[in-house]
């Protein structure tokens, strides 16, 4: 990357201290300071450091993907969890890479292929594969370019490849170990297979929807012996090899164990009893087609029934007869014809609606097909993954998804790891001559001469991926950066892969890693939603372009956004909206510092001791050390919805729109001690708030940060820790009050229609009983309030809750007559709005009826009315 040297700013202000710019602009920041940080080499990692270690791995996207919203707040959580532990001196190591995601990439490359009018057997394995990798080198890991511009804190130098050299070792390796120790495995067992993609899919890989069917019952037999089953796949019941019914089921007992003519066939199939059916559901008898359902496949072994396999890998049937040759879609409506005609259909249920799986990436109906496949043996990994969660060697947040966790790992079912495809890391198995069967690892020659053949298949991408945690660390070698960073200190990714990704990491790392887990707390979030909390869909034209969002509002206002509804295993609502506001949030800190710079804002020498300061300036750092508190806690329980929270209301509440104020009447005084304490603070404050806000606004913060400072770069700042001494009870009461009374005037003199700047004579009773004797000043500074004279006339009063009263003269700020008239007028609208409330919810035959969101919306109407109500009352007694 090329490094910019541009100034941090143009001009000073009068203290020498460099000055900003008039407003923040991102653009003109974020590469900038990216290359900068990556120049200076701050995200690297030192496997030799004797700090103590952190470690995320990047989820690995697939190397055609692109950084999509989901992307972005995966990111922003861990570079914001990373920017923490490497302010707080943890040696702190994110390590970034891709995944080679073998069905999409060879549809990207195929797809190319089609252009040219080729295939990829026009080319051949070994230059298809050669075409595959020239595609990544050029168009491919565009989202690694992508993830500078959110402001990922990554390890470049350690970036790694799922087909690196390294990671292809490690596959062999474990690949090796399992087949040695039975826990890899060939046979024939039903998969998911795409008939376009032509290869088998992991459950991940197949996408369910409610598509609309058609539900066909069909009489097997005649007389006595008939028995009706029904299905949404006529076309299967070419391959039934048997009718299965419960055992318990008092309708079949007497036909469990003879046979039954199957239809369109002339072959006679068995009745079974079978544990597995569910008496209530259909009929409560159902076709049994082994080659081509997993329940039916179980049943089939059970009662050792055949495996007839009725279609190719395209999908098409190839039982000899009138349907032979036919696509299945040709097939079903054809078959439910011949039934028809045969007086066999005894109803028919159209559209009904069915969950379909599809293939993720074409969209093709996947056929459950069974197949000679590799599988991994998971009931012992499987149990070793639940018992890691279960003893407390791994931390799942949220807690409550751990049954979910159980829920897969107690329950898994062996895993298909082939795939029918050439790129990938091809299956380190050879076939000999006469029937051997060799395991190749690493380190040893594959076996050569005539008869002797590898196995074609390429291995599922979650494969590798389960190892990332740590392959990219260097094993099977034992290196440096392994001792040093495994096991990782947290992953963070979606719950939606729980089980597909999380599952299977933990599965292999505790068998390869001899029992050691390969993260401390899985931290799971939820799904980016749009405001509405809807699904984001192409369809739906919801979807949002986190790119877009950096490009018009820059990367902390779109990190901020994302972080502020991330809280473990909630959904995450985002609107274009909040990103303006997380902007506008942005210029707040930037005007708040540009305040302290032109006001002398200084980091030098210690702070005063507490008994030299200002009331103001022991409230504002006793504020500051709860937040860093709340902010810790919050970090360490993975809650950034609340960091963010937290931080946004005392930098926007506490700092911007209370101190700032309140630092002014002492900064354009004439007491040059007192002003040099104020000074001091306030650049304490904006140097701690800028620090804690750093993990998830790292660009402003950076820029704003060395300029007030003087510092090349605060990536590597200590990270705030409270000081207990600072926090001062008293002086946050006695600002509590102050605020109340401040908030009271400005919010009558709003209600009222005074101008802001317009001043306004009045008396202040009760500031000794409220301990505000010596804010007097700041309470008329901040509220617009003259002195009274000798011709005070209050025409206005309000009491405050802390026993101050507040009589204020409003003659000529005020026409009081029209506003009584104004407020007499809301009051009636309020009373008509409230009697009308009243009576529909007094109404039986309204709430009794109407839907509960219907009522709820007019009890909400009614609690605002009568709010209304109150307020208006009270603004006419203070006329």
């Amino acid at each position: 990357m090329r490094v910019t040297d541009t100034p941090l700013t143009s001009e000073a202000t009068p203290g020498g201290a460099p000055a900003l710019s008039a407003q923040y602009a991102p653009g003109d920041v974020e590469q900038r300071r990216y290359e900068q940080w990556v120049a200076d080499g701050l995200f690297q990692a030192d496997a030799k450091s004797d700090r103590p270690p952190f470690t995320i791995v990047l989820p690995p996207p697939n190397v055609t993907g692109s950084l999509h919203i989901g992307h972005a707040l995966d990111h922003t959580v861990q570079d914001s969890l990373a920017r923490r532990r490497r302010m707080q001196g943890y040696e702190t190591l994110w390590l970034p890479g891709m995944d080679h995601a073998g069905i999409a990439t060879q549809n990207v490359v195929e797809r190319q292929l089609a252009g040219e009018g080729l295939s990829r057997h026009d080319l051949g394995r070994e230059a298809f594969v050669e075409r595959v990798w020239q595609w990544k080198a050029e168009s491919g890991g565009k989202i690694l370019g992508q993830m500078t511009r959110l402001g990922d804190s990554v390890d470049w130098s350690r970036e790694r490849f799922t087909m690196d050299e390294g990671l292809s070792r490690a596959v062999l390796t474990i690949f090796k170990r399992l087949f040695e120790d039975d826990l890899i495995y060939r046979a024939e067992r039903i998969i998911n297979w795409c008939p376009r993609c032509l290869t088998a899919l992991s459950d991940i890989e197949v996408e369910h929807s409610d598509d609309d069917g058609e539900l066909v019952s069909i009489r097997y037999g005649d007389g006595d012996g008939a028995i009706v089953v029904a299905t949404t796949r006529a076309e299967t019941m070419l391959g039934d090899t048997a009718v299965a019914v419960h055992p318990d089921d008092e309708r079949y007992r007497h036909l469990v164990g003879t046979e039954v003519e199957l239809p369109l066939t002339g072959r006679r199939i068995p009745i079974v009893a079978d544990e597995h059916v569910d008496p209530a559901f259909g009929t409560g008898a159902v076709k049994v087609t082994p080659a081509h359902d997993p329940n039916d496949f179980e049943i089939g072994q059970r009662h050792h029934l055949p495996n007839l396999t009725i279609m190719d890998e395209h999908g098409v049937i190839t039982v000899h007869g009138p349907f032979l040759g036919l696509d299945r879609f040709e097939a079903r409506p054809a078959v439910v014809a011949a039934l028809r005609a045969e007086g066999r259909i005894v109803a028919e249920k159209r559209p009904y609606v069915h969950a379909v799986g599809h293939c993720q990436r074409c969209s093709t109906t996947v056929e459950p097909r069974l197949s000679l496949q590799w599988f991994v043996r998971t009931g012992p990994l499987a149990k070793a993954a639940g018992d890691a969660v279960r003893d407390g060697r791994v931390r799942v947040e949220p807690q409550e998804l751990t049954k979910r966790y159980f829920g897969w790992v107690d329950n898994m079912h062996d895993w298909c790891i082939s795939r029918q495809l050439w790129w990938g890391h091809r299956i380190p198995v050879w076939y000999g001559p006469e029937g051997q069967v060799v395991c190749v690892g690493p380190d040893e020659e594959a076996p050569s001469g005539p008869g002797w053949t590898q196995d074609p298949d390429v291995l599922d991408t979650w494969f590798s991926s389960a190892l990332w945690p740590f392959s990219t660390l260097g094993w099977p070698d034992q290196t440096a950066d392994l001792a040093k960073f495994y096991p990782t200190s947290v992953l963070v990714t979606g719950y939606d892969i729980l089980f597909f990704w999380v599952a299977r990491m933990m599965m292999f790392g505790l068998y390869a890693m001899d029992g050691r887990q390969p993260f401390d707390v899985i931290m799971l979030h939820g799904m980016v939603r749009d405001q509405y909390g809807k699904k984001m869909s192409k369809s739906f034209g919801n979807v949002v372009d986190p790119l877009d969002w950096i490009e018009r509002f820059g990367a902390d206002a779109t990190r901020f956004t994302l972080a502020r509804g991330a809280n473990p295993g909630a959904d995450v609502p985002v609107s274009e909206d909040w990103v303006q506001g997380a902007r506008n949030f942005c210029n707040k800190l930037w005007n708040a510092t540009r305040y302290g710079l032109s006001n002398g804002a200084t980091l030098a020498g210690e702070l005063p001791a507490q008994e030299e300061l200002t009331t103001v300036d022991r409230w504002v750092l006793s504020r500051l050390q709860h937040v860093i508190g709340e902010v810790d806690e919050q970090f360490e329980a993975f809650e950034l919805a609340k960091v963010c929270d937290t931080l946004y209301h005392f930098a926007w509440d506490d700092v911007c729109d209370w101190y700032l104020e309140l630092t002014k009447p002492v900064l354009s005084g004439t007491d040059e001690a007192a002003k040099e304490r104020t000074r001091r603070v306030l650049g304490h404050v904006l140097d701690r708030l800028l620090r804690l806000l750093h993990p998830i606004m790292p660009f402003v913060t950076e820029e704003l940060w060395t300029t007030l400072t003087g510092d090349r770069t605060v990536v590597r700042a200590a990270w705030p820790v409270a000081d207990e001494s600072r926090i001062d009870d008293a002086a946050e009461a006695e600002l509590a009050n102050l605020q109340r009374v401040v908030t009271e005037v400005r919010r009558f003199r709003a209600d009222q229609g005074v101008k802001p700047s317009q001043r306004v004579v009045a008396r202040l009773d009760g500031l000794a009983g409220a301990g505000l004797t010596a804010h007097e000043g700041l309470i008329r500074s901040l509220a617009r309030l003259d002195a009274a004279g000798d011709d005070f006339a209050a025409t206005a009063k309000l009491a405050v809750g802390v026993g101050v009263t507040v009589e204020l003269d409003t003659r000529g700020a005020i026409d009081v007559a029209a506003e009584r008239a104004r407020l007499t007028k809301d009051k009636a609208a309020a009373e008509k709005e409230a009697e009308q409330c009243r009576a529909k919810l007094g109404n039986p035959a309204f709430t009794d009826k109407a839907p509960e969101p219907v009522v709820a919306k007019i009890r909400q109407r009614l609690a605002a009315a009568e709010a209304d109500l109150a307020r208006i009352a009270a603004q006419l007694d203070a006329l």
